[in-house]
């Protein structure tokens, strides 16, 4: 018990420094405030004092954070000033070595986006997601079958982690003995490296992200000798915007793929559980009655919030909100942010299942480059759902969870839980 007392007031401290730190040595985008969740504080008191925030000293480098809802959608649809382009940095508050950047189709500004984006888009139309459904039924009651009972388990690793890499390996028609690659990769690509870190240096992470292409360029030439088939590989090895895309665009957008499919539900399906855990209240009015699952799912992931942000460099000087952003500027859009503001989502820190407008969210992003599989993340959460439902009175939390060390990756590394005996 002593040591909880202990880490509470720590947080305190952490939180009150939030208060008191003049607003010119905010650094919002350290990696320590996400591993600690003491993040919430610095971008209360910048929506409210400084929304438009400009960092010149960080890990990252000098950045602007832009933390209003309303404000993140306005820069996100200023594609003519505000690109996204790996050229420029990408679309993370982390530089790369310019050598080292990969283009993906998030990192690309129109018009090219556009083209490589609607190479994979037919994985998640409506029919598509029909026939996937089947899938994810069967895998989800398989996995939740197995769950031990009356003892203390990951979560994380024994759902989340598997279920969605399990996912991953159908939608690129991956090895089954092999998927636990794709959740390592997944994590390689987004992690710092550093000496407690998943790799302790950038050569080291370089030399991993090197091994999954080589891995997906023997499928890929697997894919191109035969007839077109309806998995991503498939579809971009077939795609006229994508079959001659170069080594790095390749590598880049395999990335992007297994990131986007495996962080956003791996990080929504343990928020979802340490949710109701914080909520008991909701938790009971969800098995009380299971239709809420339409506005559960949206809720988790505005609460969630599973990518804490996205970023944008500028093509030329733009003054915005009276401030002046020079060209070449970094500009974070902190989603996490936007998420909480007052002035646009209701009683935005508590976490309300049955909420009026429960789409009304930023986690997913916005306009041209929003998630494109987020239909068939909703889908995995909800058919998860309804099958713990059907199996477990409750699933409880019983310890804190450990977080991801980023600012990027809003996730859990681990969460203990219990299912009753």
């Amino acid at each position: 018990m002593h040591g909880t007392i202990e880490s509470a007031s720590k947080l305190d401290a952490l939180r009150e420094r939030a208060s008191t730190l003049p607003l010119e040595q905010f650094d919002p985008g350290d990696p320590e405030l996400f591993r600690t969740d003491t993040f919430w504080p610095y971008f209360d008191r910048l929506r409210r004092e400084d929304p438009v925030h400009y960092c010149k000293d960080s890990m990252f480098g000098p950045y602007w954070s832009v933390t209003r809802y309303n404000d993140i959608m306005e820069i996100e649809t200023n594609h003519s000033v505000f690109s996204s382009a790996s050229a420029l940095g990408g679309i993370t508050i982390r530089d790369i070595d310019p050598d080292l950047r990969r283009e993906s189709f998030i990192s690309m500004d129109p018009p090219r986006h556009a083209a490589q984006r609607k190479t994979v888009a037919p994985m998640f139309t409506p029919t598509h997601l029909d026939n996937l459904a089947l899938n994810i039924r069967k895998r989800s009651a398989e996995c939740l079958d197995n769950l031990p009972r009356g003892e203390v388990f990951d979560w994380v690793d024994r759902v989340s982690i598997e279920l969605t890499t399990q996912m991953l390996a159908v939608l690129f028609d991956f090895p089954w003995e092999d998927r636990r690659k794709l959740t390592r990769w997944s994590d390689v690509a987004t992690t710092i490296p550093g000496p407690d870190g998943l790799v302790a240096t950038e050569d080291e992470r370089q030399a991993e992200l090197t091994e999954c292409a080589g891995y997906f360029a023997r499928l890929w030439k697997e894919r191109i000798e035969q007839p077109p088939q309806s998995d991503l590989l498939s579809m971009m090895a077939h795609g006229a915007a994508t079959r001659d895309m170069d080594a790095k665009n390749f590598l880049g957008n395999l990335v992007l793929l297994i990131v986007g499919g495996n962080d956003t539900t791996r990080n929504t399906m343990s928020g979802s559980i340490y949710a109701l855990s914080q909520h008991p209240e909701q938790y009971r009015k969800l098995r009380e009655n299971p239709a809420l699952l339409d506005s559960f799912v949206p809720e988790v992931i505005r609460w969630q919030t599973p990518l804490a942000h996205m970023r944008r460099t500028a093509l030329s000087d733009f003054e915005f909100r009276g401030k002046q952003i020079k060209k070449g500027d970094k500009v974070v859009m902190w989603y996490v942010s936007g998420n909480r503001d007052e002035e646009v989502i209701e009683k935005p820190y508590d976490f309300i299942i049955d909420r009026a407008r429960p789409r009304t969210h930023l986690s997913f992003g916005f306009g041209i480059h929003r998630c494109v599989g987020l239909r068939l993340a909703e889908l995995q959460l909800k058919i998860i759902w309804e099958e713990i439902l059907e199996r477990f009175d409750h699933i409880d939390v019983v310890g804190e969870p450990k977080r991801v060390y980023s600012s990027f990756v809003k996730g859990l590394e681990t969460l203990p839980v219990k299912i009753a005996a």
